[in-house]
């Protein structure tokens, strides 16, 4: 296995993207792209893209606009996207980064996971170049109804209009994440939704690059992402015979502890889509790859895709 960082052009039009793929001994038998998800950074999936990697996958990912080692390139503050079109543009960021491996490896089967903020990512990548993927892994997704999402958008362009799109904003952070721990008795921080490893956890809690709160750009950027998975007409776009993989903690309340991840299957079912399996994980939190039981998930991910390939 070889571990390549690397950097490429961002969609904004004046700023380059880290990126990292781990690439195997031999030809890859697949490509595995990871898109990570809000306030974090692609090598903290380095563990299983090296499992991955084992099985002969080549794994890639990119570090977003305003996270990493692309923020600290781009001397750009840390949750801050772009000035214009953020949402769109981290989706198309994703999609060149995919351009550029497939090009080095023209007729390697495709697939993309999402996790989280990364999640409603690929969502949004799926009805936009779903048919040039073979698969899709949907990670720690959620789903907002119409009605609240106003609400957000309405906060975050009145923060704006007052502090400024860069303003750091604790009162959107505090809106929708403040209740997060809610089920978990004796939390010792406000991050213990993420994850039962208190390891990954506290390391999760000491690393600057985690846990960050997002500029009320950044929360724009977010709900807009959002705001698209509500419009018929985009998910009618969605390629029904893409297979999708949906897998979510049952006491991860970004997806309200399995309600809303089971709105997300119902409405690809509904669409007709032929192929997605959703699977929740009893106990497990927000990070699926991060918690006690990983080892499960990484095999269940491997499996699936596995079986995709045959």
């Amino acid at each position: 296995m070889n571990k390549v960082e690397f950097t490429y052009d961002s969609r904004d039009g004046k700023s380059v993207i880290h990126a990292v793929k781990w690439i195997p001994d031999g030809e890859p038998r697949a490509i595995f792209q990871i898109i990570h998800g809000m306030a974090e950074y692609i090598d903290r999936y380095s563990d299983f893209a090296e499992y991955l990697c084992e099985k002969g996958y080549l794994v890639t990912g990119d570090d977003h606009l305003g996270h990493g080692k692309t923020a600290a390139a781009n001397n750009a503050k840390k949750g801050y996207i772009c000035e214009r079109h953020g949402d769109t543009v981290m989706v198309r960021d994703v999609h060149r980064l995919k351009k550029i491996i497939q090009g080095e490896y023209p007729g390697v089967p495709y697939f993309i996971l999402g996790h989280s903020m990364g999640s409603f990512m690929v969502r949004n990548y799926m009805y936009r170049y779903g048919t040039g993927i073979d698969g899709a892994i949907v990670m720690g997704t959620g789903h907002q109804s119409r009605g609240l999402l106003r609400v957000s958008r309405s906060i975050a362009a009145i923060q704006g209009f007052i502090l400024g799109d860069d303003h750091v904003s604790g009162l959107i952070n505090a809106l929708a994440f403040g209740s997060y721990n809610k089920r978990i008795p004796k939390a010792k921080s406000h991050f213990d939704w993420i994850t039962r490893d208190e390891k990954i956890l506290d390391k999760y809690i000491a690393d600057p690059d985690c846990g960050f709160t997002f500029t009320v750009n950044g929360f724009k950027c977010l709900f807009k992402l959002l705001w698209k998975l509500t419009d018929d007409e985009n998910i009618e776009q969605m390629p029904v015979d893409l297979p999708v993989l949906i897998v979510s903690g049952a006491e991860d309340p970004v997806g309200a502890y399995g309600v809303q991840v089971r709105q997300v299957y119902d409405s690809y079912i509904a669409l007709g889509m032929k192929d997605v399996k959703m699977q929740l994980y009893p106990d497990d939190r927000h990070e699926l790859l991060n918690e006690l039981d990983r080892e499960q998930v990484y095999k269940d991910v491997y499996e699936w895709v596995e079986k995709h390939l045959a």
